[in-house]
């Protein structure tokens, strides 16, 4: 009788249930938003971080931990001590490098109105006297008001940063009386709505959204003076400003230095060429670019 010589597969399939998969991605979830919250916790001080950036990176760094206490004990169980602890610093240690830049392009986010006119004019901080009159004239500017727009724009299209209504060359606050009595109601809330209202024609609904307009009491000695913080985060995509004046074409501005530049056609295209470059990758590159400058809580 004919014997085969080939060697026999011993090697026991087990086939893993439906059911244990599902609950292995439930549990890795449940602990990569734990994981996440004791991270984000220690670095609450530094930077905002919203949740589902936490949990990927916190996903991200206990798979690296895991990797290393596989590589220093190949015998190592999933739920041993080293293991666990292994995985919770290093999700904790990618949070933080992550919330370390974060925190760079944060900083003028952080900072206070009050701090903000200490340091002056920079290339993320812009001081306005009003958004609506001209302070020559004492009448409603159009003029100025696209001034506002142009510089939201600019600092969309660059780094980001705070615009500052209400405030002088100096960074002496004036207050916000004078746009105010340009206004049926004039009041914060109607002047927030009506700011809101000119980013949403001029810049698009989309871009407008992600503009944050908030109304300050800042004290000086003759009392509270109200000043409109504008805060600008870098835009994922390119941001057109489309001018109020009929069969004007759109326009794209770039803050460089302390000041907002108009870019030619030429000029516009290289660098948004540049900025956000075709491709599916550097397209989510430059979303996650925009999103390490100014993270914020949900």
């Amino acid at each position: 009788m004919h014997q085969s010589n080939a060697p026999i597969d011993t090697t026991l399939h087990i086939a893993t249930p439906v059911w244990a998969t599902a609950a292995a991605l439930v549990i890795v979830l449940v602990l990569a938003w734990g994981f996440s919250s004791v991270a984000r916790w220690l670095v609450r001080h530094r930077a905002r971080l919203n949740a589902t950036t936490g949990m990927f990176l916190s996903i991200l760094g206990s798979a690296v931990g895991l990797f290393i206490a596989g590589a220093i004990d190949p015998d190592l169980k999933v739920w041993s001590v080293l293991t666990v602890v292994l995985a919770l610093v290093s999700s904790i240690l990618s949070v933080t490098v992550y919330a370390a830049v974060a925190a760079h392009f944060q900083r003028s986010e952080h900072a206070t109105v009050s701090s903000l006119l200490a340091a002056g004019e920079s290339a993320q901080v812009e001081f306005k006297s009003t958004a609506r009159v001209n302070l020559h004239t004492g009448e409603r500017d159009a003029k100025m008001e696209q001034v506002i727009v142009k510089t939201v724009s600019a600092f969309l299209n660059g780094d980001g940063g705070n615009l500052l209504i209400g405030v002088d060359d100096e960074g002496n606050p004036l207050g916000l009386d004078p746009d105010f009595g340009t206004l049926r109601h004039p009041d914060a809330d109607r002047f927030e709505l009506w700011l809101r209202d000119l980013l949403t024609t001029t810049l698009g609904q989309s871009t407008a959204a992600i503009v944050g307009v908030a109304i300050e009491a800042v004290p000086t000695d003759d009392g509270d003076r109200q000043v409109c913080r504008v805060t600008c985060p870098p835009s994922p995509r390119p941001v057109y400003l489309k001018p109020a004046t009929k069969n004007s074409t759109t326009e794209f501005w770039l803050r460089t230095g302390n000041s907002s530049r108009q870019l030619s056609v030429d000029q516009a295209a290289e660098y948004v060429m540049h900025r956000w470059p075709l491709g599916a990758g550097r397209s989510v590159a430059a979303q996650i670019r925009a999103a390490v400058r100014f993270s914020a809580d949900s």
